[in-house]
């Protein structure tokens, strides 16, 4: 059985991009069922986005509450610090809109998501440092001597997190069949499992919050952060919109056993997913095991693999 996408209510009027922004979200939930393991656990299909990722979600909330307030205007310059996926969002949300778009992110990130980036029109700075913190200071020098840009802030900005609990959360409780007993998620912003947490435990406070961190950067297990494989998670700092969250375990999820899973939904599945959703799916894996047979544990799928082709997830050593 797969759970289909649903048609976009009409929140959207005819602005420039709104045909655009109707597309995001209301992805499709479906079941991976793992018979070796004997278990099957509900991935959420966020690839299936316009520009391929879960991030696409967290660009139109945050441009929508702009504009609702004021505060993008036709020489406006949408900047922020990323990673890559939230930069390749406001990238085509902003030419889709009309705003410029300025990218700051590390000169490590894979060329296929500085191309797209830059595919849309938007420009893109780089620094060598690593971590999202340099990223940040950057962006609000840019700011402090340009009025014209406007950060949308993605690791604080509570509009993230309500996002993800007004909308992901509530499509998720109205797509799984029955109690949800785990819910796992990594976390870049912490958005995704700050706001799909608080919607799952007001409908039942027995559902298990699980965050997802790779086993070379676990913070929340009150480690070191060092280098790891999995793109665009565990950014080195706990992020703060991660505050106050209710999280019931840490599962571990090594960058080799991220890799592995996300290799095994490409080519036994025909998932053409990335290394995160590699991690969260392993790391959900690990949940259903231990919670039984029946137990119904939903993850995120969260964008598509074309953006690493020069990563390791397609080094011919990661893949023989």
């Amino acid at each position: 059985m797969i759970i289909q996408r649903t048609s976009s209510e009409s929140k959207f009027g005819t602005r420039r991009g709104d045909a655009l922004m109707s597309l995001i979200g209301n992805t499709p939930l479906i079941p991976l069922h793992f018979e070796p393991e004997g278990r099957t656990i509900w991935g959420k299909c966020e690839f299936l986005n316009p520009s391929g990722s879960i991030k696409d979600r967290l660009a139109r909330t945050i441009i929508l509450d702009a504009e609702n307030r004021g505060l993008l205007h036709a020489d406006s310059n949408i900047l922020e610090c990323t990673s890559g996926n939230t930069g390749i969002a406001f990238a085509m949300l902003g030419a889709a809109r009309g705003y410029a778009v300025t990218i700051v992110m590390s000169e490590r990130a894979s060329g296929e998501r500085r191309k797209l980036i830059e595919h849309f029109g938007a420009k893109l700075v780089l620094f060598s440092a690593s971590g999202y913190q340099t990223g940040i200071g950057i962006t609000q020098e840019m700011a402090r001597n340009d009025d014209r840009y406007f950060l949308p802030r993605q690791f604080e900005n509570p509009i993230n997190a309500m996002d993800h609990e007004n909308e992901t959360g509530q499509e998720i409780l109205q797509q799984v069949p029955g109690p949800i007993d785990v819910f796992v998620s990594g976390y870049g912003t912490g958005g995704t499992l700050a706001g799909c947490s608080k919607a799952l435990k007001a409908r039942n406070p027995e559902t298990k919050i699980v965050a997802m961190e790779p086993a070379e950067a676990a913070l929340l297990a009150g480690e070191e952060a060092c280098c790891h494989w999995i793109e665009g998670i565990a950014g080195g700092f706990v992020p703060p919109l991660l505050q106050g969250v209710s999280i019931d375990r840490v599962n571990r999820v090594s960058s080799q056993d991220a890799i592995a899973m996300t290799l095994r939904l490409n080519r036994e599945y025909g998932l053409l997913v990335g290394s995160s959703t590699g991690a969260n799916v392993a790391a959900a894996l690990q949940c259903a095991l231990e919670e039984g047979p029946d137990s119904v544990v939903v993850t995120m799928l969260c964008d598509r693999a074309e953006r690493y082709f020069s990563t390791r997830l397609f080094d011919g050593a990661a893949t023989r």
